[in-house]
């Protein structure tokens, strides 16, 4: 992969975010921290009781909508989770600045951590229902217009409807690649 010096190489992976190589995974988290359904739910399980604890001693009284903070992976393995709360729109949260806000906090918790690989799952577009089309390319574009020092950013799909989404998201930026 070939980054054209405009932000991190970024790229698109059809598969399990708990199983990525990298140095951190991004969680979609709820904003009490104690884990849930979905990418919550599954990195919770993949990473054991360590993030469960981690969170609960990291986050007390939880996490605000579009911020963003960093456990142990536990068994996973990845070093870190980001964990970030994305706006739920089927509650009315429909403020796209949120689900911005979300990306680029995560990228400025992976630079605090001096991490220079992450894997982002598709924050708000499962259970809180934010349009999965305007959520994968508001992903993609919030990303590529973040600074970060973070060289290699994937983005994994679960599902091949969300990686079709990605294949044929328009006006990707040239430092974007599908794998």
């Amino acid at each position: 992969m070939v980054s054209s010096g405009a932000g991190p190489a970024i790229s698109v992976v059809r598969g399990d975010i708990t199983a990525q190589q990298v140095d951190a995974i991004v969680n979609a988290a709820n904003s009490r921290m104690r884990g849930g359904g979905g990418v919550d739910g599954a990195i919770h399980r993949a990473g054991g009781p360590g993030v469960l604890a981690d969170c609960v001693a990291r986050f007390p009284r939880g996490l605000a909508t579009g911020d963003a903070g960093w456990t142990t992976a536990g068994d996973m393995p990845a070093r870190y989770v980001i964990h970030t709360v994305g706006p739920n729109y089927r509650a009315g949260q429909t403020d796209r600045a949120l689900l911005e806000s979300c990306y680029r906090r995560s990228l400025e918790v992976a630079d605090e951590l001096g991490v220079t690989s992450v894997a982002f799952p598709v924050i708000s577009a499962g259970v809180y229902g934010w349009p999965l089309d305007d959520a994968v390319a508001t992903a993609v574009h919030s990303v590529a217009h973040a600074a970060s020092r973070v060289q290699n950013l994937r983005f994994v799909a679960f599902d091949d409807r969300i990686y079709e989404l990605f294949a044929h998201l328009e006006h990707a930026p040239p430092n974007y690649h599908i794998r």
